[in-house]
């Protein structure tokens, strides 16, 4: 018999055994970049209700939990899907997913769900399907510092010449409301806005440069984000940020439309990782990453052109409104 729901503080004493074991599993089998919060890290989130959390029993026994928030984004952010029997992966994840589901009723109304796949997390495309989701394939890419070709491979890249009345410069405070503008105009129509409603406004984009420039989502690189300007004005925008003090992520590149198909998205990356591999300060930094549509396939030749590998994919799920 199954019972589903929100983890209390009855349940800590069995709930840490299976957050040890995800936490065991969090790299290898869900594609992890960096160690998950501890213990009493994840509870504090839990009562603070950064997170919520549903945990599953099988006759009686703890067997499963699932995470959601609602507290970073205009969206209903479902994080992980985690359960301890391989055997009843499915069967267990779906009865979370029912619960999700509940609790969520009225809040789906108003929000989207997004739920990004990782890892073992794909054996569940089928039953999601069935409940609603729909799809977007996410690549992820990587520059890696050491062990691959990627240095040499950047210092052999296609770059094209700054046309004139062109210029890159570094991030200042002023450009904020010209990136917002950008960023909002570039992502209205892409897959991003599909699990991020957030690109769909002025509004929305202003919280999510809010939150990359004030450090919310990693620490900002004003250095090494770089700002196209087309007589003196912005027009195009490549975002850095640094994660646990090696890893840099791109979390938004933008450029207008009446801008592209010059070259100049290879040139204002170039011009950031330039920034990145000649600071000393970024010394301990083992790679550069981002992520775009499996389908996209220009962002993905300018990628591999700078030197990024193809490292996995998975299926970025959303739940359209209603």
């Amino acid at each position: 018999m199954y019972s589903a729901k929100l983890l209390t503080p009855e349940d800590y004493e069995n709930f840490e055994v299976i957050y040890d074991d995800f936490c065991a599993k969090a790299k290898t089998e869900y594609n992890f970049e960096l160690d998950p919060i501890d213990y009493d890290g994840f509870l504090d989130s839990v009562e603070k209700k950064i997170i919520e959390c549903i945990v599953l029993y099988d006759n009686h026994r703890l067997v499963g939990f699932l995470v959601y928030t609602t507290a970073i984004s205009e969206a209903i952010e479902l994080n992980l899907i985690h359960c301890t029997d391989s055997n009843k992966y499915v069967e267990h994840s779906t009865e979370l997913l029912k619960k999700f589901l509940e609790l969520t009723q009225d809040l789906r109304k108003q929000k989207i769900v997004c739920y990004p796949m990782l890892g073992n997390q794909n054996a569940l495309i089928g039953t999601i399907v069935k409940l609603g989701f729909q799809f977007v394939g996410i690549e992820v890419l990587r520059f890696k510092m050491h062990g691959t070709n990627s240095k040499e491979l950047f210092a052999r890249a296609r770059v094209a010449e700054l046309p004139a009345g062109y210029k890159v410069v570094k991030w200042n405070s002023r450009y904020f409301n010209d990136a917002v503008n950008v960023i909002q105009k570039s992502f209205d129509k892409s897959s991003d806005a599909l699990f991020d409603p957030r690109f769909k406004s002025i509004s929305g984009c202003r919280d999510i440069l809010y939150k990359v420039v004030h450090d919310i989502y990693a620490k900002f690189l004003p250095d090494a984000t770089s700002v196209l300007l087309y007589e003196d004005k912005p027009v195009g925008f490549s975002f850095m940020n640094l994660t646990n003090d090696s890893i840099v992520n791109i979390p938004l590149v933008g450029i207008l439309d009446e801008h592209q198909g010059k070259g100049l998205s290879t040139i204002m990356l170039k011009h950031s990782m330039d920034e990145i591999l000649e600071n000393r300060v970024m010394s301990k930094v083992t790679e550069i990453n981002t992520t775009t549509e499996t389908d996209n396939l220009q962002a993905l030749r300018l990628y591999k052109n700078l030197g990024f590998i193809e490292d996995y994919n998975y299926p970025q799920a959303y739940m359209p409104i209603g």
